[in-house]
């Protein structure tokens, strides 16, 4: 059969919308230059929630509230307990994200970690998004959040990944370790980091995890912790691949194995001629 590199052909053969084959359509780059004027607003009104924001720009509070949802926007709020994120470290990024956005798979990753009060301490669990399928590349789970929490979330992404051109976090001291930044350097990873204390720069992966710790439940039914670090991969793993996601309308590991089948498509045709 003919390889067409149409992109309507293609939606019609892999039984996808064109829509999710133009990924990157106009909607998304208004949609990012929209969450940039929020992302700068917050910066000098950290507590403004959707309205004042949409007041403060001069834009639709629907628009605003939109957009702050689809990203992982939050404004800052004083919290009850919880772990502390250390931002003292050595290495310090700019956060590329605000001009760059994720053309294909494993373009850029997004890392962070969140944490689950279980049998009377913090169980933490690291994760690496890929944000153009929205996919758990990586992941790690520990007692402690230090270096080796992050590292090893990274290493296990690398493992089964194409190796990302930029890979986006937080200030914490973790992510601005010498052994973290050292893995980076060494595979040819660019960091990016959020800006210190705007969290909201690194959403996606706080997006992710609001719902998935609505998703997961009650980290104390569990009796060991062997039990609930089997069903911390098991969400990861029905997440990827079974749950749809309402941004790609599919589950992130079909989105990926889509543009799979694209790439190589285009490459066979590339080949041919």
């Amino acid at each position: 059969m003919k390889y067409s590199s149409d992109k309507t052909d293609q939606s019609q053969l892999l039984g996808i919308s064109r829509s999710n084959v133009y990924y990157q359509s106009r909607q998304e780059s208004k949609d990012n230059t929209t969450k940039i004027m929020i992302e700068e607003a917050l910066r000098y009104h950290p507590s403004y929630g959707h309205k004042r924001l949409a007041i403060h720009l001069g834009i639709n509070k629907k628009r605003v509230l939109r957009v702050m949802k689809k990203y992982g926007i939050k404004p800052y709020r004083r919290r009850g307990r919880k772990p502390s994120k250390k931002t003292v470290g050595q290495a310090d990024y700019p956060n590329l994200l605000i001009d760059t956005i994720p053309s294909y798979p494993n373009h850029i990753w997004a890392s962070d970690f969140t944490y689950l009060w279980f049998q009377g301490s913090w169980l933490y669990v690291a994760t690496i998004i890929d944000i153009f399928t929205r996919k758990i590349v990586g992941l790690s789970i520990s007692r402690h959040h230090d270096r080796w929490l992050v590292v090893t979330a990274l290493m296990s992404a690398l493992q089964n990944h194409e190796h990302p051109k930029i890979i986006h976090s937080d200030h914490g001291s973790e992510y601005c370790s010498k052994d973290y930044q050292s893995v980076l350097t060494e595979v040819g990873i660019t960091p990016s980091m959020a800006g210190k204390g705007c969290p909201w720069e690194n959403g996606y992966q706080e997006s992710f995890y609001s719902q998935w710790k609505i998703d997961f439940g009650d980290p104390n039914r569990f009796n060991s912790l062997g039990e609930i670090t089997a069903q911390v991969y098991a969400s990861i793993y029905y997440y990827n691949n079974l749950r749809i996601h309402t941004k790609i309308h599919m589950a992130p590991n079909a989105l990926a194995r889509h543009y799979d089948i694209l790439r190589k498509g285009n490459l066979n045709a590339q080949s041919l001629s």
